[in-house]
């Protein structure tokens, strides 16, 4: 699995704005994903696997049709659980095109977000998706 630190901002909506840890087990296909606050409560669980997608919050257990509707759901903004298993691991996600970052940077552009890897080396890795709201997804990786 991959544990850390998480922060998502939506650029002129401060109080969409999320921040805390992460567990991210399992595969795009069967896993799970814990969110939890700075005080390292839970705040919410999603889990999937071939018989469905459900995310646990608030005492509630609700069922999704994917990762995306989910996602939005917990996070308020459609970000790709799927490929946050490779970008975390620094790499592009396999079930997407992908375009090198301008200027010579380290990263790539996949699914309409620019994917920092500068800082890799130090477990950060910064997604921003440029179309409106303009979301940004820090995550900074727990080394083993």
């Amino acid at each position: 699995g991959l544990s850390g630190r998480l922060a998502l901002q939506v650029e002129g909506q401060p109080d969409r704005s999320v921040s805390g840890g992460f567990e991210l087990q399992g595969s795009p296909t069967q896993g799970s994903l814990v969110l939890t606050t700075p005080m390292g409560t839970v705040a919410a669980k999603a889990e999937w696997s071939t018989s469905g997608t459900w995310l646990l919050a608030d005492g509630q257990r609700v069922r999704y049709d994917d990762l995306d509707a989910l996602a939005v759901a917990a996070l308020g903004e459609p970000i790709p659980i799927a490929a946050l298993f490779d970008w975390l691991r620094g790499q592009a996600w396999s079930g997407a095109p992908q375009l090198a970052l301008g200027g010579g940077a380290a990263g790539f552009s996949q699914l309409g977000w620019n994917v920092d890897l500068s800082r890799w080396s130090e477990g950060w890795i910064v997604a921003r998706r440029e179309a409106r709201p303009v979301v940004t997804v820090r995550a900074r990786l727990e080394r083993p």
